[in-house]
């Protein structure tokens, strides 16, 4: 078959970052309002810090107030939990994200119930979670958002389609599942969540017409679990040791893009796929909280 197409994430997050720069200016020219983002990190987690870096630096770009708070590894849960009441307290964010993974004497679950929903934009408290399931309004969770956004971009059609989601995670799988499952543009598919605990996973994504995988683990997918010309989406991004990498490492997703590529008819590169996508819907859900889009969801 002909050489798929790569569906890069890079044009369609400068298409919502230009938007959410017009966005910016309109609500202080206009409403006299600066959109505010909080990031909270504890400890020192080298992806985590660099990831972090990256919201920090986008978030000032595009004229937000983005104020980032760095606590030590040995930040009690009660530390923590008093910094978020102070965010939610404060007119002057519009955004909270504390970032995961925490250190292991922080309940995770705990952090997250005690953000104010409305300003909750990674769309990860259980309000957020309920509004998604059932179609209201609210900020949704920003890598699945992003794939949906891809897939859109790219006119992919899903109305119809049997899409399998290879992992359930609270982060990409579940939520992924149910975007694409809504009667909505970019949804209406017939999905299917699929995970390692299956007997014949591969009988599985060989169904699938957009095979759409976050399960963590390199390389995962190989072309025998592909059906010729399915629309691969690979949410995956793992180190693997390489020495003779700059770095000693070097990126890959959870499919084996050389073996995989020749039978799709479309699939997203790693690096410079879904990953691109994650930090555009972060930016854009907090200015949809500023302009006081969740607020009577």
């Amino acid at each position: 078959m002909s050489e798929p197409i790569i569906l890069k994430g890079k044009p369609v997050a400068d298409a919502i970052l230009d938007q959410v720069a017009r966005d910016v200016n309109y609500l202080k020219e206009e409403r006299g309002i600066t959109p505010g983002l909080s990031v909270v990190l504890v400890g020192d987690d080298p992806a985590s810090a660099t990831y972090v870096g990256s919201k920090e630096r986008k978030s000032r770009e595009l004229g937000l107030n983005s104020v980032t708070y760095r606590m030590p590894e040995n930040t009690s849960e009660e530390e923590l939990l008093d910094l978020v009441e102070r965010l939610n307290n404060d007119p002057t964010v519009h955004g909270i994200l504390v970032q995961s993974p925490l250190p292991s004497h922080i309940d995770y679950n705990k952090i997250t119930l005690a953000i104010n929903p409305v300003k909750d934009v990674d769309g990860f408290h259980p309000v957020n979670v309920g509004k998604l399931v059932i179609g209201l309004p609210g900020p949704l969770p920003c890598t699945p958002a992003g794939v949906v956004e891809m897939l859109k971009y790219y006119k992919v059609a899903t109305s119809g389609k049997r899409a399998v989601v290879v992992g359930r995670s609270n982060i990409v799988g579940k939520p992924l599942a149910n975007l694409l499952a809504q009667k909505r543009d970019g949804g209406n598919a017939i999905v299917t969540i699929a995970h390692s605990a299956a007997d014949d996973l591969g009988a599985i994504t060989r169904e699938a017409d957009i095979l759409l995988v976050a399960i963590g683990r390199p390389n995962f997918i190989g072309s025998d679990m592909v059906k010729e010309g399915a629309v691969v989406i690979d949410v995956g991004i793992n180190r693997v040791d390489d020495p003779d990498a700059k770095r000693g490492y070097r990126v890959v997703g959870d499919v084996d893009y050389n073996q995989v590529a020749p039978k799709c008819s479309a699939i997203t590169p790693v690096p410079g796929g879904v990953g691109l996508m994650t930090i555009a819907m972060l930016m854009q859900n907090t200015i949809a909280s500023a302009r006081g889009d969740f607020n009577q969801s």
